[in-house]
This record gives C-alpha cells, sequence and structure tokens, in this order.
C-alpha cells in the first residue's frame, strides 16, 4: 500500500508559526524506517504493507506531539494488495502516458523539441 500524509503540531507558541523543527523530526521517523519513500514540500509518502506503514504514521505523529498542544494528521492511502513498487511505477506509468501523448508539430518532431 502507499500512503500519503502529512502531520504537524498547532499550538506551538511561534511567532513565525513555523513547523519545520517537527516537520524534521517526523521525517526522520520515516526515513529511518527502512521502507521506500518520498518527501515533497506538502506531503510523505511511504510504501509497504498496513501494519508497518501505520506503524510508521504513528511514531512519525509521536514525535511531532511534543512540539505544539495538539497534531494534525492528514493521510490518503491508495491499498492495492499484491502490489509493490507503486511509489516509483505509478510515476513511471504517468510520464509514458504523457509522452504518448504529447502533441506532434507538422514537421514530425514534439512540440517541446
Amino acid at each position: 500500500m502507499l500512503i500519503a500524509f502529512s502531520v504537524a503540531p498547532s499550538g506551538t507558541g511561534r511567532a513565525d508559526g513555523s513547523v519545520h523543527d517537527a516537520v524534521a523530526a517526523a521525517v526522520s521517523v520515516v526515513r529511518s524506517s527502512g521502507l521506500p519513500h518520498r518527501t515533497s514540500s506538502m506531503f510523505t509518502e511511504i510504501e509497504g504493507e498496513w501494519d508497518e506503514v501505520m506503524a510508521v504514521v504513528k511514531a512519525a505523529v509521536d514525535a511531532v506531539q511534543p512540539f505544539g498542544s495538539r497534531v494534525s494528521l492528514v493521510l490518503k492511502a491508495d491499498i492495492r494488495p499484491g502490489r509493490s513498487g507503486e511509489i516509483d511505477g505509478k510515476l513511471e506509468r504517468l510520464e509514458a502516458a504523457i509522452e504518448s501523448i504529447r502533441p506532434v508539430a507538422e514537421n514530425g518532431r514534439t512540440i517541446s523539441e
């Protein structure tokens, strides 16, 4: 399964509202998990079996808790039994689909060439 999640504290008391230290603690948990993962500016994705992925999400929430009086968790899951390698596979299929529909100019070259 793939999980995309975002976890952040509120009630931090920081004047600038920044949560980067707390997010760093959560991402550190994910990176040390050994599971395939990817972090972007808004979410972290993890791939694995249900119990191992959810354990990492819980540990990430626990790592964020000391940074504020509350923790917000946003989670989206793609549950597809029997599949693995989808953290990259889904993107590879998307790129192939985009390439197959790239507009072609009259000279036969793609518009971006």
